[in-house]
């Protein structure tokens, strides 16, 4: 069966890519760096830089604060989020340090745990 899509390392998606002819020659180049960044931190720190320039310029737009509030709040819950395959992957590599490591060094931290 033949493979499909573009050969690996393939740009043309990000210079061709959807929104391409939307956008300004200024703004792919935005959007290309904006690519480049990982995770959400950067816009809690944004957010965050945010509201204090609204509680300082508006501070009886409670309104505003509580969205913005809230909004940073989903934020970091999302950040820390961890899935059930993550935890289960982290399960794992604690079970294996302890079996491998701790135990053999008769460290009895966790030795529960190994019979679970």
């Amino acid at each position: 069966m033949a493979k499909r899509g573009a050969p690996k390392g393939n740009q043309n998606a990000r210079k061709h890519g959807f929104y391409s002819r939307a956008l300004s020659e200024a703004e792919k180049v935005e959007l290309e760096e904006a690519s480049l960044v990982e995770g959400i931190d950067q816009e809690i720190a944004f957010l965050r830089l945010k509201l204090k320039e609204l509680a300082e310029h508006d501070p009886d737009r409670i309104d505003l604060h509580l969205e913005a509030a809230n909004t940073i709040a989903r934020l970091v819950r999302t950040r820390y989020q961890i899935s059930k395959e993550q935890k289960k992957s982290l399960k794992e590599a604690i079970h294996k340090v302890l079996a491998d490591v701790a135990v053999p060094l008769g460290i009895g931290i966790g030795v529960g745990a190994l019979r679970k």
